[in-house]
């Protein structure tokens, strides 16, 4: 049967990194090869390669026109970082003559190599949200006279390097707060917060010394806490739609009445996550350290302090309290997506400890319709797995018409209390 005589098609990349993967950063040489296995004498129209990198944002809202009529507005944007084109078999031929120029493959395995450079300039982390993602492949399609065409594609990553080892990033933050709590005519006496954090920028496996000090005159027992926030804006149509997501906490001990406490140095370890996007114009990933008093019965007092998560760690000379080791590689971040834990039980989506391995570990895979899906070589594979998060959807544009009556948002509120 003709059709059984492609046995396999499939894309490799020559270059990977420690932990076998493809990833590259801008201006970067992206190179591999097209192996085509046959099983007989197989007449070949053309082999072609598309690469293609794109930010993508989609989601949907529904609004009310009037009396018992809703309409769904749907958003969407795209940025194409990337398009490349190449043909690695066959040429321009008449169309009036298709049997014209063709070319044979016999028996066996059949190499075609490729190459093309990112583009030299700022491209945007490969990153999967839940409202877009930035996504960079290379698609292989092989054509046959009178035959539908063969696919595989096979995704690689692409980061924006960021270097924590600037005067920006190596700034202290800190700031000061305090509140009175109130219960009509009757006011309790102040809470006070202080927090301190060495810098602004991380890597993933840090972990961020936070020295705080609370004091609290009221009548309450309150509770120190800290928690780090992931934050996912999404542009389309001149709209924003903001996710927050918590990425890791800690709590202190309670505090009584006249009582104090102090944070020297307390760890708050940061897990694996996408580093900071803030060159794409339709996605920014963003992060915070909010260090707050979790206050029974009334608004949370709160300090968010601004963090930058990038891909290079600090210089093991730059400060006596850094955790990464001075032999740490600028890709220390993949390296610990390698090792994901157990994944989590979702009540939504059914995945096997099987898909997920067959995921992490590379493996080719046909559908349906003769295009060999690739695996996602990317490290947005490992998020696909962690425990669902703590979403917090904030709309920074929020329609005039429903600005009324909304409850009104607030960072503090969005603490867990636990």
């Amino acid at each position: 049967m003709v059709l059984a005589k492609v046995r396999a098609l499939a894309i490799y990349f020559d270059s990977l990194n420690e932990n076998n993967l493809p990833a590259f950063s801008g201006g970067e040489l992206v190179s591999g090869r097209v192996v085509v296995e046959v099983t007989g004498d197989v007449r070949v129209k053309s082999l072609d390669i598309n690469a293609r990198g794109v930010a993508k944002v989609r989601w949907t809202e529904s609004r009310n026109a009037g009396a018992n009529t809703a309409y769904t507005q749907n958003y969407t944007e795209e940025v194409e970082y990337l398009h490349h084109y190449d043909t690695l078999i066959g040429e321009e031929r008449d169309e009036d003559c298709p049997e014209e120029g063709l070319t044979v493959l016999h028996a066996g395995l059949h190499e075609f190599a490729f190459s093309f450079n990112l583009p030299q300039m700022a491209l945007a982390t490969s990153f999967e949200g839940k409202h877009g993602s930035v996504r960079y492949w290379v698609k292989a399609e092989l054509h046959r006279p009178w035959l539908l065409p063969v696919k595989v594609k096979k995704e690689f990553i692409v980061f924006e390097h960021i270097d924590i080892n600037t005067p920006l990033l190596l700034a202290p933050q800190a700031g000061t707060k305090e509140k009175t709590l109130c219960c009509w005519f009757c006011a309790s006496g102040p809470i006070s917060l202080s927090a301190k954090i060495e810098r602004k920028g991380y890597t993933p496996g840090e972990s961020i010394q936070i020295f705080a000090e609370v004091e609290n005159c009221s009548s309450r027992v309150v509770v120190p806490k800290a928690a780090l926030y992931q934050t996912q804006t999404f542009y389309a149509k001149g709209k924003g739609k903001q996710i927050q997501q918590l990425v890791s906490n800690l709590r202190g001990d309670p505090l009584l009445q006249g009582k104090s406490q102090s944070w020297e140095g307390k760890l708050l370890k940061i897990p694996p996550v996408s580093p900071s996007i803030l060159d794409c114009p339709i996605i920014r990933v963003e992060y915070a350290l909010v260090v707050y008093v979790d206050v029974p019965g009334g608004l949370n007092l709160s300090l968010s302090l601004p963090l930058v998560i990038g891909t290079i760690p600090l210089h093991a000379s730059s400060t006596r309290t850094s955790s990464i080791s001075s032999n740490c590689s600028t890709l220390t971040w993949l390296g610990l997506l390698q090792t994901p834990e157990a994944p989590p039980s979702y009540s939504d989506l059914s995945i096997s400890e099987s898909h997920r391995r067959d995921c992490l570990q590379g493996c080719d895979r046909s559908d349906g319709e003769g295009e060999v899906q690739g695996s996602l070589l990317t490290y947005i594979t490992e998020f696909r797995y962690l425990p669902p998060p703590v979403y917090s959807e904030v709309d920074p544009n929020p329609d005039p018409m429903e600005v009324c009556g909304a409850m009104d948002v607030r960072r503090p509120d969005m603490c867990p209390s636990r």
